[in-house]
């Protein structure tokens, strides 16, 4: 019996935390209930990007789409959806601006602004169906280059289309297969950097999880074009669905004839292994992933020579990251011109983005290159949460800086992030309100690349501590005046002296926070005051004598005894005692407890 329906569900990690998992074996439950399963397909697909209204449902052919489904709502979708065709209005999508149902989701909000490419699959396909994949043109890009283009003409068609690396360092990546084109060897590699460790970033998680196939295509053109025969994917052990999405579609692939010896009667050989990574961060630099690759500490080498020449075992290596290899097939299907068409004279296409923090809207956006900062927090992202005020975003990761209000209208490229003090980093992007502390902000970061640092250059592994140890005294109401000149002529000599881009990028944080936020660190300094009220040293609750009901709730809540009165009289708290928890803070009812 043909199947007449299909009922995606969203298996990316953070739907599946949501019991994406167990609400899909409840729809299939119910179907087979009403003995329809052989008519409507539940497929496990990936990630369709709206994380915040997960987990996602999207019903097939008619595109109705359903959020923050439960297991609970299997058996209603299933018997008013599916078999009397009425839609589950409970469960579609409600427009914070209209309040109106919206049941397809090209009209809302999220996806107007928003191209895939990249993510083009996620959500669409079952990731462990090889021929879903190749239903939607799946490995053709792969067939057209063995069969009517020569390795240079591959090069020359991704050089053409101005496709730059979306790993963080926005390297052109014709240019670099060209390079490893030009040296011979008997033995040459392809490598997928998939070590992403930005905090909040899930981009090239996610097109593992939805789309594995796309990139083991594209890894084998990239053979091709660079004369390699040998592939590996570098992948965090800690993510498990995506290695084994992953590891699947490598086995499908070599049996259906598109990875192993003479691919599709070409006479060319390509193969693909997994490589498991222990988590370090610093293991996205692509000298100290090859380094991890060979068995060794994950420390980054000095360049020259490039690991286009000297790779893996000191034969010539591409190393790639997963997004830039998603973007390849498309690239040969459709043209350079048409991938160029898209973007900023200098940075064509698009940027995934895992957009996150104090935004209506968290999720991962893919959008084109050169759209607004403000377009994607407020048109894509709906906001800030709470109605509260806007402050800074982060792009980029703990390699990059924090863009203020002035920046809104900043368009999203490798340039321009740069010059305005930030960076595209692999794509993470955390929007931030009135109530974070930016001080706390770049001290956050600062002791995630201290942990993460290999330790094996000195203004990396001491400048950095020395750093953190001055935002320590900062928050702590400890500095002077002169900490902060000390700190920031510290941040340019690490920025300037570091072997690697962990380190080079690390003062990143502390510089733009430093240049759009110098108001708040002079409070810390010399007011001896936290502006937004985070640094603990620095807070002082007090309760306004006025405005105090005596309720005693306060009280009541209070871990530290610190609050003393009597009922219906005002109350007072002993600052020696106080342990600046806030508990009192949230649990007054009248706004008599101010925080300063």
């Amino acid at each position: 019996m043909a199947v007449k329906m299909h009922i995606l569900v969203c298996g990316g990690t953070g739907c599946i935390s949501s019991q994406s998992d167990r609400l899909a074996e409840a729809l299939k439950e119910a179907l087979a209930k009403r003995g329809l399963a052989e008519e409507v397909k539940v497929v496990l697909s990936g990630c369709f990007g709206f994380c915040e209204q997960g987990p996602i449902v999207k019903v097939a052919p008619d595109n109705t789409f359903y959020v923050k489904v439960t297991p609970e709502d299997a058996d209603e979708i299933v018997a008013e959806h599916i078999l009397k065709g009425r839609k589950v209005t409970r469960l579609l999508y409600k427009d914070p601006k209209t309040a109106h149902e919206v049941s397809d989701s090209k009209h809302m909000d999220f996806y107007k602004k928003q191209m895939r490419i990249a993510l083009r699959n996620c959500g669409f396909i079952d990731p462990e169906n090889v021929n879903e994949y190749i239903a939607r043109d799946g490995y053709e890009a792969l067939g057209k280059v063995l069969t009517s283009m020569k390795p240079q003409d591959v090069i020359a068609e991704v050089k053409k289309s101005g496709l730059r690396g979306r790993g963080g360092g926005g390297f052109p990546t014709g240019l670099k297969w060209e390079i490893a084109s030009r040296f011979s060897a008997d033995q040459k590699y392809v490598i997928c950097n998939a070590d992403e460790g930005d905090p909040g970033a899930f981009m090239d998680r996610s097109i593992l999880e939805g789309d594995p196939h796309s990139v083991i295509e594209a890894m084998a053109i990239c053979g091709y074009a660079i004369g390699a025969t040998k592939g590996m994917v570098y992948i965090r052990a800690e993510y498990p669905l995506a290695v084994k999405r992953l590891q699947k579609a490598i086995e499908d692939a070599r049996e259906v004839g598109l990875l192993g010896k003479d691919i599709l009667g070409s006479g060319f050989d390509f193969d693909v292994e997994l490589r498991y990574g222990a988590g370090a961060f610093v293991c996205g630099e692509e000298t100290a992933l090859i380094q991890s690759l060979e068995g060794n500490r994950g420390e980054p080498v000095s360049k020259p020579p490039f690991p286009a020449e000297r790779g893996f075992y000191g034969k010539p290596s591409n190393v790639n990251n997963v997004e830039t290899f998603a973007c390849v097939p498309p690239i040969i299907l459709k043209g350079a011109d048409w991938f160029a068409s898209i973007g900023t004279e200098k940075s064509k296409g698009t940027k995934v983005f895992a957009l996150a923090g104090k935004v209506n809207n968290v999720g991962l956006v893919e959008v084109p290159m050169g759209i607004t900062l403000r377009e994607v927090i407020y048109d894509i992202g709906g906001g800030i949460r709470d109605g509260r005020k806007f402050k800074a975003v982060q792009t980029g990761g703990p390699s990059g800086g924090c863009l203020t209000e002035k920046h809104l209208d900043t368009p999203i490229d490798f340039d321009t992030l740069l010059e305005a003090g930030s960076m595209m980093g692999s794509g993470g992007m955390i929007v931030m309100d009135e109530d974070n502390c930016m001080v706390s902000v770049a001290k956050f970061y600062l002791e995630f690349t201290v942990e993460e640092s290999c330790g094996k250059c000195t203004p990396c592994r001491v400048g950095n501590r020395r750093m953190l140890e001055m935002l320590d005294k900062i928050c702590q109401g400890k500095a002077t005046r002169d900490d902060l000149n000390r700190l920031r002529e510290l941040a340019l000599i690490i920025k300037d002296t570091s072997l690697c881009g962990l380190g080079q990028t690390a003062p990143n944080p502390v510089l733009s926070t430093l240049d759009n936020f110098f108001d708040e660190y002079l409070a810390h300094v010399e007011e001896k005051r936290c502006p937004a009220g985070k640094c603990k040293d620095l807070v002082r609750y007090v309760i306004d004598p006025e405005k105090c009901k005596g309720c005693t709730l306060c009280a009541k809540v209070c871990p530290a005894d610190a609050i003393s009165g009597k009922v219906r009289e005002p109350h007072v708290i002993d600052q020696d005692k106080c342990v600046k928890c806030g508990a009192c803070y949230t649990a007054c009812k009248f706004g008599a407890i101010s925080r300063s």
